[in-house]
């Protein structure tokens, strides 16, 4: 089960989801590990977002408390630099294994090599399942859209 994922396409983008996480509107992904333990990573919406990437940083170490929504580091692409925010409460256990080697494996492998860090404690009350993200992703798909039409609109006939 642990390989299963959902094939999701809409406009121009297009991902398989991985079935066995949970999701935040904020397009994170939380794995449960063992008991606990949750493992966490960008969603391949998110790392479509940044760009490709360049640099990261974490203001958070091993052992630290941290709460939810709590800035920890941030992470800079092409064409964005952003927080990365915990998305679960409890203590920080440390970063990615990709983040030593080779940071583009937070874009290339997202739901593999690329994830970003673990927390031992308790996820996102908010988290849902795949079908739930799905609906995050239509939505967000659909603002996107309207933006880019919305700003398209500039022949005013006045």
């Amino acid at each position: 089960m642990q390989n299963e994922v959902i094939h999701y396409k809409r406009a121009r983008f297009s991902t398989r989801l991985p079935i066995d996480r949970r999701y935040t509107a904020s397009h994170y992904w939380l794995l449960e590990e063992e008991s606990g333990i949750w493992r966490v990573g960008f969603t391949k919406f998110a790392t479509r977002m940044l760009g490709d990437l360049v640099e990261y940083d974490f203001s958070v170490n091993e052992g630290d408390a941290v709460t939810l929504g709590q800035e920890i580091g941030s992470i800079e692409g092409f064409k964005a630099m952003t927080a990365i925010y915990c998305v679960a409460e409890g203590e920080f256990v440390g970063i990615g294994d990709g983040f030593g080697s080779d940071i583009t494996s937070v874009e290339t492998d997202p739901y593999g090599r690329g994830w970003l860090y673990q927390v031992s404690g308790k996820p996102d009350p908010g988290s849902v399942d795949v079908h739930g993200y799905i609906g995050f992703l239509d939505a967000t798909i659909d603002r996107l859209l309207e933006s880019r039409h919305s700003a398209g609109d500039t022949n005013d006939e006045s």
